[in-house]
This record gives C-alpha cells, sequence and structure tokens, in this order.
C-alpha cells in the first residue's frame, strides 16, 4: 500500500492557483480544500438573502458580498468564500487585492450535509479571530431552521434558533430585518425524506 503525502502550499502558489482554477477552494494553513458545488436550494437561500440585504441597504454605508468574495483570516491561515457576507462602511481589501476582504461584520452560510458541522464548529472559531466580526447565522437547506449567533461581550455569544415560517430574523449589529418565509422563497423542500 501507497502512502501518499500531502502537499501543502504557499500563500503565494495558492492564489496564483485559484486565479486559474474553473472551481473554488479554501486554503487552510497550507492545504487547498476543493469546495463542494452548491444545490439548488442552497443558491436559492443565499441568493434570497443577498437580495434582501442588497436591497435594503441600497443607500447605507454597508456592503453585501455573495459567494465569489473571498475572506481572508490572518490567525489560522485561512483563505474562504463564505455564502454571504455584510461589511459595515468601507470594505478593508487585503494588500489592495479587489477580490479579498478582511472585514466583515455579519456572516451567512447555508448549510449542506458536507460542510454541516466544519461551518458551526471550526470555521465559526476561526471567524471570531475576525476583530469586526459580530453576527453569524447557519441556515439549513433542507428544512427550515436557522441558528443565530450574535457577539454579546468580549468572547460571548448569544444564540437565537428559528424554526418557523412565520418567525422573522432581527440582525443585532445592523439594521436588517427578514422572514423565514422570505427567506425560504422559492425553495423545495424534499418530502419523501
Amino acid at each position: 500500500m501507497q502512502v501518499t503525502e500531502k502537499r501543502y502550499y504557499t500563500i503565494k502558489e495558492y492564489l496564483a492557483l485559484e486565479e486559474k482554477a474553473d472551481s473554488r477552494s479554501e486554503y487552510i494553513d497550507g492545504e487547498i480544500i476543493p469546495m463542494a458545488g452548491g444545490s439548488d436550494n442552497h443558491n436559492q437561500i443565499a441568493l434570497n438573502f443577498s437580495t434582501e440585504l442588497n436591497f435594503a441597504f441600497k443607500r447605507q454605508n454597508y456592503k453585501v458580498y455573495i459567494s465569489d468574495m473571498r475572506l481572508w483570516l490572518p490567525k489560522p491561515r485561512i483563505y474562504t468564500y463564505p455564502d454571504v457576507m455584510v461589511i459595515a462602511g468601507e470594505p478593508e481589501f487585503l494588500e489592495n487585492r479587489r477580490d479579498i476582504v478582511t472585514n466583515p461584520k455579519v456572516i451567512i452560510e447555508v448549510l449542506s450535509k458536507s460542510t454541516k458541522s466544519y461551518d458551526k464548529e471550526d470555521k465559526f472559531k476561526a471567524y471570531r479571530t475576525i476583530p469586526s466580526f459580530e453576527e453569524y447565522l447557519l441556515i439549513e437547506q433542507d428544512r427550515i431552521g436557522v441558528e443565530h449567533y450574535s457577539k454579546t461581550t468580549g468572547k460571548r455569544w448569544s444564540l437565537q434558533k428559528y424554526n418557523e415560517k412565520d418567525e422573522k430574523i432581527s440582525l443585532k449589529t445592523i439594521p436588517f430585518e427578514i422572514t423565514l418565509q422570505d427567506l425560504y422563497n422559492k425553495v423545495k423542500f424534499d418530502t419523501a425524506k
């Protein structure tokens, strides 16, 4: 049996590969991890949330980014692509690159089976190293369900859970609300499960 040795990449190598790649990959402290493709529900939920945010902030000093914008986390050395990010004020770009931001206030991830535990644990821990980061939403795509974490003081975070279509999510750090009905608009759940 032949053991394949893990290959570690420099940040420069990763960025060069990512610029030429047909699909996106995350960078985690030297390892390049290919990202799985999104489903119809995943895409619809991210689109619904980002569209509502963008409309709400049309003439306000907030910037909404979708999954094509890369985020740099320097302490754990991670490049990742959150599903949706909100930046208050001006975006801070890494080394004047217009494709890498460093200062999200709110991050939204639509959960998939393959990334669910990573998004809830390791990724959330990594996101908490960002000084500007204050709210995190984890959205289920195969049923109605949202976990909404908001920073209270220091290292403390509160959790609010939502699972009914008539409920409304109110963000704590920016002036925005969305109903679960609007969030899950046009999303079809597999009823055979």
